[in-house]
């Protein structure tokens, strides 16, 4: 599955990383990535409204060069594994077509009325 993210100056994570030469927090390119692999998972049930999705794990996460104002995220994720409450998912953030981040995400669905 391919899902988009355009990159803005006005984010507000923008004024502390770093004040003339803007970049995104890693950290948030694999948050996309698994907000991405949590409409995956959660489109692939067929009990999908009775199910909420967390990233549980994060592994093998590499960084390969910074995200900027202005950029346009490709977040392609890809089931590696899925089993009744937990998913292994592939992860690849792309900028012109160069990869600038990628991981492998374990999510644990949940049914709505444990949270």
């Amino acid at each position: 599955m391919r899902a988009i993210k355009n990159v803005t100056v006005n984010e507000p994570f923008f004024i502390g990383h770093f004040p003339g030469q803007p970049v995104m927090p890693g950290v948030l390119v694999i948050e996309a990535l698994a907000q991405a692999a949590g409409i995956l998972l959660i489109h692939d049930r067929a009990d999908r409204e009775g199910h909420l999705v967390y990233l549980a794990g994060v592994e093998s996460a590499k960084f390969r060069r910074p995200v900027s104002p202005g950029d346009q995220l490709v977040l392609d994720v890809e089931i590696i594994r899925s089993r009744r409450l937990f998913a292994r998912v592939s992860g690849t953030a792309r900028v012109d077509g160069e990869t600038v981040a990628e991981a492998i995400l374990t999510s644990a669905m949940v049914p709505k009325s444990a949270g």
